[in-house]
């Protein structure tokens, strides 16, 4: 635990070389900080995609408590977990628990090493009860799982939750299920979707699958969104890393909206057409 401390210390240091390390988390400014915390990574080249903007967003509400979130770059998303009685109040202990998380990354321990893949997979095999031979054979999940991390050898845990929060999303969303009944191997659908950020198209392809989904069995999206809500707001109330849950309720958000503004949409998706093109290998 010492040595934890000490390194958070150095690490505050460096990155904010103006600030006190002893007052960082009790400084009420903690929104400037951690600000300035990523605008030192970006200087520093870090390896997140995005443009290095940390984005807030309120919930609408005509009174408190107010929950405030906010997405770091590469889209790590947290909230505030206190019952906060101002926006301003909600946005900073948004920031707080951000930028604790934030500072965490950069231990050495947050990084993917053989070590840290060794201890993984030794824990997913005792999880499900495998063997570690299983670990050598992508066709199971605890293969697939290591083939991840060995693939994103050297990268930060923030780092690679990115891509975990995409293969989350695929197997709530049944591509994960529909890409096996084509028979695409565990690596080659790995090493198709690792080439893609979450955006707006793979949102709306998604969201489409849902609006089948609908059609199908009619009031599956309402329930679907109320399990998410309620599992954004557990996992908030927490203090977790919310991306996969706030993902899901903007997903399921956006079928709703367009089922009301196009009630039958029947042209093809270009996921369907995606999923053509990876299974084309065979």
């Amino acid at each position: 635990m010492d040595r934890t401390l000490e390194s958070l210390r150095h690490i505050i240091a460096q990155a904010l070389p103006h600030r006190d390390p002893a007052l960082v988390f009790k400084d009420l400014n903690v929104v400037s900080m951690l600000q300035e915390f990523w605008e030192s990574k970006q200087q520093q080249r870090a390896t997140f995609s995005s443009e290095g903007l940390v984005v807030y967003e309120s919930m609408p509400s005509s009174g408190p408590p107010f929950v405030s979130y906010v997405t770091l770059p590469g889209g790590s998303c947290f909230g505030n977990f206190q019952c906060c009685l101002s926006r301003a109040e909600a946005r900073r202990d948004a920031a707080k628990v951000a930028l604790i998380n934030s500072l965490f990354n950069e231990l050495p321990s947050r990084r993917i090493t053989k070590e840290f893949i060794m201890e993984s997979v030794q824990e997913a095999v005792a999880s499900t009860r495998g063997t570690l031979d299983d670990a050598d054979d992508p066709s199971t999940s605890v293969g697939a799982y290591h083939y991840m991390l060995e693939s994103n050898m050297g990268k930060t845990m923030l780092e690679f939750q990115e891509l975990m929060t995409i293969f989350q999303l695929l197997h709530w969303n049944g591509s994960l299920k529909a890409l096996r009944e084509t028979k695409c191997s565990r690596q080659e659908v790995i090493s198709y979707y690792s080439q893609y950020s979450l955006d707006e198209k793979m949102r709306s392809h998604m969201a489409l699958d849902w609006i089948m989904k609908e059609r199908e069995s009619p009031g599956i999206l309402s329930q679907e969104l109320r399990a998410a809500l309620g599992q954004l707001e557990e996992a908030r109330k927490a203090g977790q890393e919310l991306r996969f849950y706030k993902e899901k309720k903007e997903i399921l958000s956006l079928a709703l909206t367009q089922i009301y503004c196009d009630p039958d949409p029947s042209s093809p998706s270009d996921d369907q057409l995606s999923l053509t093109a990876l299974c084309g290998y065979h």
